[in-house]
């Protein structure tokens, strides 16, 4: 249970450090809204308000919601008419006090010192730095730690390199200053309405991405909750809806010399080929390998290849199987503890032609913030 005590309900005016508004939007999130904000409420950055934005749901949320809050004062509920994460996301944002906005998804966790480390590296630097982002775990409904995330990480203007590289990853992992979260205009609430969300986090770190710099904190801080029914399961449309941010994010930011391009949209394709993949739409999949294929036919010898290696070690786990007579053991998962000790993330193993790879779009992103420097430069005389 979270603490009342006296601490825990002093008035965040009486506090040195900024506000922190945490903004989640829950829709019919009942299973595991409690499990999020009391990993909210566990912030060793105890200056925060926390909003829910209750999107229209129709089980149990507004009424845990209610519990939990009689014992931290700093969560607020507010109700609205179902119309999707990205309103939701906006309406938490015109209500935010605070001087920094991070967003929480209402099935997601956070470890203890995530906004302690988010502010402490923020606030020392201008206001040309706007946000700031950590890595996460995948984990599933039981808390499991599934995988790690790849641990890339880029700081700085990283607009070209975030557009193939997508390096936030799920909208649980950012922290921004609050005006800019106004000025570059919140969410898009258009993919929803064009039954193409889940993707509407990407499109607001390029947007984010193409006029500020972007700070990171390498460490996996966030437990990112992936099971049958949330909204990133919906492959289909996560597919679809990352093509279609990509493609407005290159149109709305052109021109963008060749190779950027290029590497934004094959990279996207290859996510939307794999979520299609996942769907089971056979149209789709072909459709987007057929457009791979054009410009990285090895892609496919790739695909070819590793259906085999996985096929062997299918046949591998029968045999073994048949042998022993009982299924392999289920695998002991650790568990996404909000109060672990966070392990040092490595660099992953690079390739020279990868790094030749993001060595291009690093030399892209420097000519593209040259460029940006004079209307950044009065940008911030009017902040």
């Amino acid at each position: 249970m979270l603490s009342s005590s006296d601490k825990d309900r002093r008035d965040v005016r009486h506090f040195s450090e900024p506000l922190v508004s945490v903004v989640i939007p829950a829709f019919n999130a009942f299973r595991y809204i409690e499990r999020t904000l009391r990993s909210a409420g566990r912030q060793t950055y105890r200056n925060l308000e926390i909003i829910v934005i209750n999107d229209g749901s129709t089980d149990d949320t507004a009424k845990v919601v209610e519990q939990v809050a009689l014992e931290d004062s700093r969560i607020r509920l507010l109700s609205t008419p179902n119309r999707g994460v990205a309103a939701a996301r906006n309406t938490g944002i015109q209500e935010a006090a605070g001087w920094f906005v991070a967003f929480l998804d209402a099935d997601d966790l956070w470890h203890q010192t995530k906004i302690e480390k988010q502010v402490n590296a923020l606030k020392c630097l201008s206001p040309q730095w706007a946000a700031v982002y950590v890595l996460h775990y995948i984990i599933n409904s039981h808390d499991e730690i599934l995988r790690s995330c790849r641990p890339d990480v880029a700081r700085g203007y990283i607009f070209a390199r975030h557009l193939t590289f997508k390096y936030v990853g799920n909208g649980s992992a950012l922290l921004v200053r609050r005006d800019v979260a106004l000025e570059i205009g919140g969410f898009d609430s258009s993919y929803a309405a064009a039954g193409i969300g889940g993707c509407e986090d990407l499109d607001f770190e390029l947007r984010l991405a193409a006029r500020y710099h972007i700070e990171v904190v390498p460490e996996r801080l966030v437990g990112y909750r992936q099971y049958p029914g949330n909204m990133s399961s919906n492959h289909l449309q996560m597919g679809r809806g990352a093509l279609e941010v990509v493609r407005r994010s290159l149109a709305a930011n052109a021109p963008l010399p060749k190779y950027a391009t290029k590497s934004a949209t094959n990279a996207t394709q290859k996510y939307a080929f794999w979520e299609f993949r996942q769907a089971r739409n056979t149209y789709l999949s072909l459709v987007t390998i057929w457009s791979i294929s054009r410009s990285e036919p090895y892609f496919v010898v790739g695909l070819v290849l590793e259906k085999c290696r996985r096929l062997i070690q299918h046949c591998l786990r029968l045999v073994t199987t048949t042998a022993n007579g009982q299924a392999p053991p289920r695998m002991n998962r650790s568990k996404f503890d909000p109060q672990i000790v966070p392990s040092p993330v490595e660099r992953p193993d690079e390739t020279a032609q990868f790094r030749r790879h993001l060595m291009r779009l690093t030399e892209v992103d420097a000519e593209l913030s040259s460029i940006l420097s004079p209307w950044r430069t009065g940008s911030l005389r009017r902040l």
